[in-house]
C-alpha cells in the first residue's frame, strides 16, 4: 500500500475511533474526563486509548475500560483488540507520573488556572 492512501486509511480509521468514543461515551468528557487515542496498528488490528483528567483516579474508570473494550471491536470491524487504560494502573496512587495525578470538575490548581474542568456536579 502506498504511503498516501495508508495515511488516508489511518485518517479514516482515526476519525472513526474518536466518533466511537464521542457518540457512544460522552459522559467520560461530561465528567471532566478525556480519551485520547495514542496508537492505532493496522496490521493487527489493535488500537491504544489513554484516558485522562476526571477519569484518572475516579471508581468507575474500569467499568468505562472495560465498556470500550469489548463495545469498540464489535462497532469498528477492523479492530481486534483495545488496550486502554488511566496511566494510574500499577501506581497504587503513589509515584503518580507528573500530570497524570487525579482531577476533578470544577477543581483548580495553579497550573490549570483559566482551564475549564467540565461541568460541575449539581450537588
Amino acid at each position: 500500500m502506498s504511503t498516501d492512501a495508508q495515511e488516508t486509511d489511518d485518517d479514516d480509521l482515526r476519525e472513526r475511533i474518536t466518533n466511537f468514543l464521542r457518540r457512544n461515551f460522552p459522559q467520560i468528557q461530561m465528567h471532566g474526563g478525556s480519551a485520547a487515542i495514542q496508537n492505532i496498528d493496522q496490521e493487527t488490528g489493535e488500537v491504544s486509548i489513554q484516558l485522562g483528567g476526571a477519569c484518572s483516579g475516579c471508581g468507575i474508570s474500569p467499568m468505562t475500560i472495560q465498556a470500550i473494550k469489548s463495545r469498540m471491536v464489535k462497532e469498528i470491524p477492523e479492530i481486534t483488540k483495545v488496550h486502554a487504560d488511566t496511566g494510574m494502573e500499577g501506581m497504587g496512587g503513589e509515584g503518580a507520573q507528573e500530570g497524570m495525578e487525579p482531577s476533578f470538575p470544577g477543581e483548580t490548581t495553579d497550573e490549570s488556572e483559566g482551564r475549564d474542568e467540565g461541568p460541575q456536579a449539581p450537588f
